[in-house]
């Protein structure tokens, strides 16, 4: 005589491990809560995935492991075909090597676009070029695997919002971004640390934390925007005397 057991599992657990299920495998799935409050679900064991991702801007790569069960990594598979799904912008890799004291600064490019958006938000100019430094380099035609659109990283939901409709335009997407880091700066009274922390990691995060979030990406961000926006703000001074 057999007995059949139910086990009543949420509908999340049925699918991941609907997901996972291999003929010959079946991957053991851990509960993973991130400092944000994000919760995930992950086959990839500790000894494969040593740091977890902890922003939305970190690179994380979609992979078919030799099982062939689907994994999550933010190392980059040696021997596999993957797919990135998130992705680093320019300024928030923790081991960067660009010294951001000395690194050139790009004091001409957009002149008219930041000066007119600048105006039109009342941000401050020199900020404005912190940010595009920090998210692109200046390369209008920045797109990072996760969607991130030009000179200032909009993503395409964010766009749409802010009424961007080409975020390809180098015009729109510096005037989207402005209004973006306008938001920021009014919803943090004007704190520059917590408005740049909110554009990198997201308000929420911000909220939740109470301040700039644990993640290192982010803190890294935060400071080398403040250290490019005194650089620039003393730069841009001495061009225009002012």
């Amino acid at each position: 005589m057999s007995i059949a057991v139910k086990i009543a599992l949420p509908p999340l657990i049925l699918i991941v491990l609907a997901t996972l299920w291999s003929p010959l495998v079946v991957a053991e799935v851990r509960r993973i809560v991130h400092p944000d409050g994000r919760v995930e679900f992950t086959n990839v064991s500790p000894s494969r995935q040593q740091a977890l991702p902890s922003t939305k801007k970190e690179t994380v790569y979609r992979f078919r492991d030799d099982r062939g069960i689907t994994s999550f990594s933010n190392q980059r598979p040696p021997e596999a075909d993957y797919d990135v799904i998130r992705f680093d912008c320019y300024a928030c890799k923790v081991s960067s090597t660009v010294n951001w004291h000395t690194t050139r600064l790009f004091t001409s490019p957009y002149q008219n676009e930041i000066q007119q958006a600048s105006r039109q938000f009342e941000v401050d100019p020199a900020l404005v070029r912190a940010v595009i430094h920090a998210e692109s380099a200046f390369n209008p035609a920045a797109l990072s695997p996760k969607g991130a659109q030009g000179l200032m990283q909009l993503m395409p939901g964010t766009a749409a919002e802010l009424g961007v409709a080409n975020a390809m335009d180098v015009a729109e997407n510096i005037r989207g971004g402005v209004n973006y880091l306008a938001r920021m700066l009014h919803l943090h009274d004007g704190d520059i640390r917590l408005a740049t922390a909110a554009y990198n990691a997201g308000p929420g995060a911000v909220g939740r934390h109470g301040g700039i979030p644990p993640f290192a990406e982010t803190r890294a961000y935060v400071e080398r925007v403040g250290i490019l926006h005194e650089r620039y703000r003393s730069t841009l001074a001495q061009l225009t005397g002012h």
